[in-house]
């Protein structure tokens, strides 16, 4: 009633300083709710707020009432409306983690597959650029998977499987870029180290016969720069690596310049082999 009687006397005013007293107005009554000692009238308000949108105040009313309700039958939807309106906020890594949490505390509740999948797509949406650490990227593979392991027959199991191609991408993305660093620095011994270790990783990668050729050129310079007492070693292992790199691309791009490299490292372990008679 006070608001309408402010109202008529504000009709020669203009629509916002209506609105502004309405805003008013509606803080007012907010702030009554959050003092409020009657938590099933919060907890009512609480979900009102989240299915309109005001996702700021859902989660402070439940945030309060997470400690309120823990060990009763609404538990685990109190957690979960506190979940999702953090996710509503934007806030992936706080909701992820309660998302998680829920799953944790109460496996067999009706909110359960939908948190286990929200806990991989919280990481996935905060997977940084490919160039950066991934871990955050493989945090979402993982809990997508297990999603997967624990619910095949999920309606959300397509898309869980379509995400998890995607962050692998950036995985053997970022492995690739890590290990044509080094060679384009032309650090060889920590070129050969990772370009090994990419390969070894993700034996499919679409950069497959680049790495292969990097990781020879790598060994080649490597070996023909090294001291006495590792050239030999050195110049066998690439030896081994061209075998490998040709058997697999006889038709590759690159092999007009491995054949010279083969050429030389033979010779090399040829004059080597001699001198040791």
């Amino acid at each position: 009633m006070y608001i309408c009687a402010m109202l008529m006397k504000m009709r020669n005013f203009t629509p916002i300083a209506i609105v502004f007293v309405l805003l008013l107005s509606s803080c007012g009554d907010y702030n009554k709710i959050v003092k409020s000692t009657d938590y099933e009238f919060k907890y009512k308000k609480s979900l009102e707020y989240y299915e309109a949108g005001e996702f700021v105040r859902s989660s402070t009313l439940l945030k309060e009432l997470l400690n309120i309700y823990r060990g009763t039958s609404r538990a685990d939807k109190v957690y979960y409306y506190y979940a999702k309106s953090q996710f509503g906020m934007k806030d992936n890594m706080m909701a992820g983690h309660y998302f998680k949490t829920l799953v944790k505390e109460f496996p067999r509740s009706e909110y359960a597959e939908e948190s286990q999948f929200m806990v991989g797509y919280c990481f996935y949406l905060d997977s940084p650029n490919p160039r950066l650490d991934q871990q955050v990227s493989q945090n979402a593979i993982d809990a997508l998977q297990l999603f997967i392991n624990l619910y095949p027959k999920s309606t959300r199991v397509e898309e869980a499987n379509r995400l998890i191609i995607e962050l692998r991408d950036k995985l053997v993305y970022k492995s690739y870029v890590s290990g044509k660093l080094y060679y384009d620095l032309k650090n060889y011994k920590a070129a050969v180290v990772a370009l090994s270790s990419s390969l070894k990783d993700f034996p499919d990668t679409k950069y497959r016969e680049e790495l292969m050729y990097m990781l020879l050129k790598a060994k080649y310079l490597l070996a023909v720069n090294s001291v006495e007492e590792k050239k030999r070693e050195r110049l066998s292992s690439a030896l081994d690596e061209y075998f490998t790199f040709a058997d697999e691309y006889p038709e590759s791009k690159y092999m007009k310049e491995v054949e010279k490299y083969h050429s030389t490292t033979a010779k090399l372990l040829n004059y080597k082999g001699d001198s040791n008679l």
